[in-house]
């Protein structure tokens, strides 16, 4: 490690950064709101991350420093290493706190509307329309492969589909868990709460697996060159449809001029979804934003220059400030406790079915339609069975695709209220 820099500065010159941090956290005065929070997880989740990647196997097979970078920050809250303080800190800068927007929020404006502004516009209308049949293709095989195995572990069909496969696809806790355990409360009579433990060590361990496997799809394509287009979705033979990236040099203006248009966009998208909720349309804010932004560029009505500029914010976003929100997710959105607490070889099995049946289903259905099979497999599969927003940044690190965030909002927005209705329908047949 000692050939590695960390956040740009030698290891002396970082350690005097870390003893600042230790002894502002040590003496109770380590400041509250951006410059705390800032300080802290910079400083520790560069650390995290700059051990994943360079343990071997760690980072080849179990997503590299994504995968230490969460669960290095579970650790730190499960074994008490860090004060309340710090840990509420981390929550506030996160979540926003009191139901506002957090620095989560602010990271995947900037990635849904730099990535989609960036891509080729006849590459993102071509795929666009493919996209939903390898979610389907995904969830399908997951279900069906855990309701049959179900059995040889104690389950029923419905009960490996309902509490095992649905939560694990669903997309995450708030968007995905809670809302399914009111439906199965609506409709077996069963508490909500009671249905949440059964459903949140699903959603835990399949998070965890999932992040993992995105790491070992990421390993699979560097030994299979042909099952990736690395980072590219669109399989074609001739380069009419690919990306074509290009650096692009930007100034300060330029930069601001990215993060005022993601963050309008996300406004946007708040708006429409207040709107139509009063009218009984209940959709995650991603998802109408994730829609207003590609329709802008479908139509193609922002200069060349505009989009250069949120690509360029993306770039900035995600190339400075990814491990500082992977230990956050750790702090504030991984639960060790319930992942060791459901922990057997069994469930674990189960979930792993899971896991494998949406790469299986979604790469195959996802090769047919054009795609290659990693990237479908990544997006469309994996980004399906996380934990939603927080997972796809997990999932898409360790996988080294960050670029496919939209394809994987999709999935995490569109693809888990599809799940809750699904659930609504799947909940009076098997029981």
């Amino acid at each position: 490690m000692k050939n590695h820099r960390i956040l740009g500065l030698s290891w002396p010159l970082y350690a005097v950064l870390f003893v600042i941090l230790v002894v502002a956290i040590w003496l109770g005065v380590l400041p509250q709101g951006l410059i705390g929070a800032f300080l802290f997880l910079l400083i520790i989740g560069e650390l995290l991350n700059l051990v994943g990647n360079v343990v071997p196997i760690v980072n080849t097979y179990l997503g590299g420093g994504a995968i230490v970078a969460i669960f290095g920050g579970a650790a730190l809250v499960y074994f008490n290493l860090i004060p309340e303080e710090v840990i509420t800190l981390t929550d506030n800068f996160m979540k926003g706190g009191d139901g506002k927007m957090g620095f989560l929020d602010f990271y995947i404006a900037a990635l849904i509307t730099g990535s989609i502004l960036g891509m080729d516009r006849d590459l993102l209308i071509k795929a666009a329309i493919r996209y939903l049949p390898a979610i389907l293709g995904g969830l399908v095989v997951a279900l069906v492969l855990v309701g049959l195995v179900g059995p040889l572990f104690g389950f029923s069909f419905g009960e490996a589909i309902a509490y095992i496969g649905v939560p694990i696809m669903g997309g995450g806790m708030g968007a995905g868990a809670v809302p399914i355990a009111q439906v199965f409360e609506g409709a077996l009579g069963i508490p909500a709460d009671q249905i949440m433990s059964r459903l949140v060590p699903a959603v835990a361990l399949g998070n965890a697996l999932a992040i993992v496997a995105g790491g070992l799809l990421n390993r699979l394509g560097q030994k299979k060159p042909e099952l990736t287009g690395n980072g590219q979705i669109m399989r074609s033979q001739s380069d009419e449809f690919v990306d074509k990236k290009q650096d692009v040099v930007l100034g300060a203006k330029e930069y601001g001029t990215g993060l005022v248009i993601a963050v309008a966009f996300f406004t946007l998208g708040s708006i429409i979804a207040k709107l139509l909720k009063n009218v009984g349309v209940d959709i995650h804010p991603y998802a109408w934003m994730i829609i207003a932004v590609a329709l802008v560029k479908g139509i193609d009505v922002l200069p060349e220059k505009i989009t250069n500029a949120c690509a360029g914010w993306y770039g900035f976003i995600a190339g400075n400030f990814t491990p500082l929100l992977l230990l956050g997710i750790g702090i504030s959105y991984t639960s060790l406790a319930d992942i060791i607490n459901a922990f057997s070889i069994q469930y674990l099995i189960l979930v792993a079915i899971v896991i494998l049946g949406a790469m299986i289903g979604s790469g195959l259905v996802g090769h047919f339609v054009g795609f290659y099979p990693i990237e479908a497999a990544i997006t469309a599969g994996l980004c399906m069975a996380n934990m939603g927003g927080t997972g796809d940044v997990a999932v898409l690190t360790a996988a080294d695709r960050m670029e496919l965030m939209p394809f994987a909002q999709i999935s995490s927005r569109l693809g888990g209220a599809f799940i809750i209705l699904l659930a609504s329908l799947l909940v009076p047949l098997f029981f």
